[in-house]
């Protein structure tokens, strides 16, 4: 039986995890994890499609982009596309937390909602920075026809994460928060796997990292001999799990990954300052927040 959190309350709710939200974007492994049930699995439902009515889930998937994969076949540019920077992204930027079944379906589009903006102003410039959006054009979303990329992973995603993830705020924040304690790309950098135009890496040898790092192995996803995506996994209670084995590993699979991949890089787009600009309501906070914390780096 799975252990239900209680609900957290108003003002103290909003304010400390936010504190420990930017310190652990800032200082990855300092942080308490978020909360969650003791529980590592729930009863999956029986087999059929992989999307599925929701009747709660087993385990996260954790999935990370590499945009030189993405941007490099940016063709045109809009405002909130963060392949259009003037400054090309050299991490991996996160696509989505998604709740899995251990039979390899999902859940999707879960609760009606309407998605609360105000809950998460004050993350803003963090998912800027590691959570923007490599495409153009507004998102599908489950209940209010399209919307932002933001919008679209809460209501497909986010709100089949219930009980564990109440709402907007803990979706995001609990995202940043495994995003910035299993670092990929500073674990890849330290076993000298780089963005190196033209250098090969061996498969085997970028999973042996990952699963040394954190204790638990990755699966990745390919377009063109490429990685596309690294996702971790993590039981519900947030600690590191092996990911399954992919449909997608079959060799004439769209997503299959050979025996050696890039991680291309690219030069930005011809809109340059196109989606640098993050609103004075979102930024001020935070710079009042790193005013008082001299001496912090972002993550590189």
């Amino acid at each position: 039986m799975e252990t239900r959190r209680p609900r957290r309350g108003g003002k103290k709710r909003f304010l400390l995890p936010l504190a420990l939200l930017c310190l652990a974007v800032l200082l990855p492994g300092e942080l308490l994890p978020p909360s969650a049930s003791a529980s590592s699995s729930s009863p999956a439902a029986g087999g059929g499609s992989r999307k599925r009515r929701w009747v709660g889930f087993d385990y996260y998937v954790l999935a990370l982009q590499w945009p030189g994969t993405i941007c490099r076949e940016t063709s045109n540019c809009c405002d909130t596309n963060g392949c259009c920077r003037s400054k090309p992204l050299k991490w991996f930027t996160i696509h989505g937390l998604w709740p899995q079944y251990n039979y390899g379906g999902w859940p999707s589009c879960c609760r009606p909602t309407k998605f609360n903006i105000n809950k998460i102003l004050m993350l803003m410039p963090i998912l800027e920075k590691y959570w923007p959006s490599l495409y153009c054009g507004s998102s599908s979303t489950c209940f209010g026809g399209r919307g932002p990329f933001w919008v679209h992973e809460w209501e497909t995603h986010g709100t089949c994460a219930y009980p564990e993830i109440q709402d907007e705020y803990d979706y995001f924040s609990t995202a940043l928060y495994l995003y910035s304690k299993y670092n990929v790309t500073k674990a890849l950098r330290k076993a000298h796997i780089r963005p190196t135009s033209g250098r090969k890496y061996a498969v085997g040898h970028i999973v042996a990292v990952i699963e040394y790092a954190f204790g638990a192995m990755p699966s990745l996803v390919c377009k063109n001999g490429s990685v596309q995506e690294l996702r971790l996994c993590f039981h519900k209670d947030y600690q590191p799990r092996d990911c399954t084995l992919e449909t997608g590993t079959a060799p004439n699979s769209r997503s299959y990954c050979p025996r050696y991949v890039t991680f291309p890089s690219y030069k930005p787009s011809v809109m340059a300052n196109a989606t640098e600009g993050i609103s004075n309501q979102a930024s001020k906070p935070m710079a009042s927040y790193s005013a008082q914390r001299p001496g912090l780096q972002v993550l590189k």
